[in-house]
């Protein structure tokens, strides 16, 4: 029989996309309230893999990763998601969101984002959503797998996330390499 143990905590992150700059704004602040600090933000980069939100929220989608600054476990993925969407809510115009927030956590060997839509490689993490495994860490990087979104899978994505992966690591090791017990949002 294994012994039952909490997992090393993770560093939480989000993709916003918008296409008006006091959209960001506004989505940033709520999301401040949920997370905490932001660690660091990318430079805004079009968002032009995919037409998929532009019947919704237009042409010439921008976005941006924010990485935020506390360890969390990772259970909590599940209530970010769902607050995240609350905010996709309440800064709608017209029935129509003007932010699509996608929240995330980077572990040590993985990326996983949160979703309220089920797969085959998705497995349902509680209060109806669902933990996309996204990208491994394996041999000295990230790598995609056959599902992972054209834009995860990019070179300048996995980049980022690498780099993202050292800060985490620098955390961890702070703390001795123990499991933090990180309050819940």
């Amino acid at each position: 029989m294994g012994t039952i143990k909490i997992p090393q905590a993770v560093q939480y992150f989000a993709s916003i996309i918008f296409k008006e700059k006091n959209h960001l704004v506004d989505a940033k602040d709520n999301i401040l309230q949920l997370v905490g600090n932001i660690q660091e933000e990318t430079t805004t980069m079009p968002f032009s893999k995919t037409d998929y939100y532009e019947r919704e929220m237009g042409s010439d989608l921008i976005r941006i990763f924010v990485l935020f600054e506390t360890l969390m476990q990772r259970d909590v993925l599940s209530d970010i998601k769902i607050i995240t969407n609350d905010i996709e809510t309440l800064l709608a115009k017209n029935d129509a969101r003007t932010v699509n927030i996608d929240p995330g956590y980077m572990s040590l060997e993985n990326i996983v984002l949160a979703t309220t839509k089920g797969y085959a490689h998705r497995i349902y993490i509680g209060k109806g959503i669902y933990g996309d495994l996204t990208l491994i860490y394996n041999t000295g990087t990230y790598r995609p797998l056959e599902w992972t979104y054209p834009d995860y899978g990019g070179d300048d994505i996995i980049a980022l996330f690498n780099r993202w992966r050292g800060f985490l690591k620098a955390k961890l090791k702070g703390f001795g390499g123990s499991e933090i017990q990180a309050a819940k949002p």
